[in-house]
């Protein structure tokens, strides 16, 4: 397209060099998201739908900006941001605010944070950073590892204490994942496997919470509780199966509108959209969703540099794992999470880590177009 805007001069080069093999599935997915949403607040723009929006405006404007850093500028904050977002999550635990049985959230006037999510992205980033000044020869030695480590359990340890299992989960999943690309040994993360498999029922008895062993519960034996914590389960599994082929018709679903539905338009969005869109809706989300992962891998792929290489696979990494769990737990192939749908549930804090890690990835691109081939790759 760059050599159109060259040859011709009908596409201005600002708007011709942006990745449009990703902002179009992008802006395509949370179109639907808000017509979803439209539909899960009873045919009216509030409570979901204008939100869902707006908070999109506000965080491309943030992704814009992310997006335009350069690159010794990053690295130089790389590590006082990492900080400075655990400083924040150690506030949490001092004067957090208490909302559902959990303490998450830091409040100051209208401005509502939730640390943990931003830790997601700033761990990535931490990790890449990490890899990226640690010598060749000392991979698969200790020191590749200890320190690594530090940076992943320092967090967890935090976020575990709010609780959040699952952001707690994502976080690690984030950190792992850099670790393995940074290419330290696979047995390492078989051994490490092995023994968190052995640890699982110790884990289940003591270290869960009541709440998150009937998850796992409920997950392994969904009948067992079928009006208590198996509920939501059920009737998401119910709402997807109804939509059939095209789905019940937009704004026509049942199980959402009569309340049967558990959180509709958060953790249950795809549910409120496969019944009133049917495989059909389905597909479309997943395709937009292959788009925008595929273009980010392909983004890491093409990097020049380990730091980049890394950064952009952790961030690919972040947003597979929220869409993975999310489409895992509403067919109820995995324990129920709080793990929003990106770009179609109603929530800002998941909204903002998802947009933040289209800017990292943004931000690499752009590296990577003005870096000299040098034949770096994944």
């Amino acid at each position: 397209m760059s050599t159109l805007t060259t040859r011709t001069g009908i596409v201005p080069e600002p708007i011709a060099r942006q990745p449009w093999e990703m902002l179009i599935p992008l802006l395509l997915l949370t179109a639907f998201g808000g017509l979803v949403l439209y539909s899960a607040g009873g045919g009216a723009m509030q409570p979901f739908a204008l939100s869902h929006f707006i908070r999109f405006g506000v965080f491309a404007v943030m992704t814009a900006i992310i997006a335009s850093l350069p690159r010794d500028a990053v690295r130089l904050l790389t590590y006082p941001s990492y900080l400075a977002v655990l400083l924040l999550l150690l506030a949490v635990e001092i004067v957090g605010q208490v909302g559902g049985g959990s303490q998450r959230w830091l409040e100051a006037g209208p401005i509502r944070i939730q640390p943990s999510e931003l830790m997601k992205p700033a761990v990535v980033l931490a990790m890449a950073r990490f890899y990226e000044t640690l010598p060749s020869g000392m991979i698969g030695s200790w020191r590749s590892v200890v320190p690594a480590g530090g940076l992943i359990v320092l967090p967890i340890s935090l976020v575990l204490l709010q609780p959040d299992l699952g952001t707690s989960v994502a976080i690690a999943f984030g950190g792992v994942v850099v670790m393995f690309l940074a290419g330290l040994p696979l047995w390492w993360f078989l051994l490490a496997g092995g023994a968190g498999v052995a640890a699982m029922p110790l884990v289940y008895f003591f270290a869960l919470h009541d709440y998150q062993r009937a998850r796992v519960t409920t997950f392994l034996d969904p009948e067992s509780d079928p009006l208590g914590a198996g509920y939501h389960i059920a009737q998401s599994k119910i709402a997807i199966g109804s939509g059939g082929i095209f789905g019940k018709g937009f704004n026509n679903g049942t199980q959402s509108h009569l309340d049967y539905l558990p959180e509709p338009h958060t953790d249950f969005v795809f549910a409120t959209m496969a019944e009133e869109w049917g495989l059909v809706g389905g597909l479309f989300v997943l395709a937009m969703y292959t788009l925008i992962l595929k273009w980010g891998w392909k983004v890491a792929s093409e990097s020049q540099d380990r730091f980049c290489a890394l950064l952009a696979a952790g961030a690919t990494a972040t947003i597979f794992f929220y869409i993975a769990i999310n489409l895992l737990m509403v067919m109820g192939m995995a324990p129920a999470k709080g793990i929003p749908l990106p770009w179609m549930s109603h929530g800002g804090s998941s909204m903002m880590t998802n947009m933040i890690c289209i800017g990292l990835l943004m931000m690499v691109n752009r590296w990577n177009r003005e870096a000299p081939r040098r034949g770096l790759a994944l």
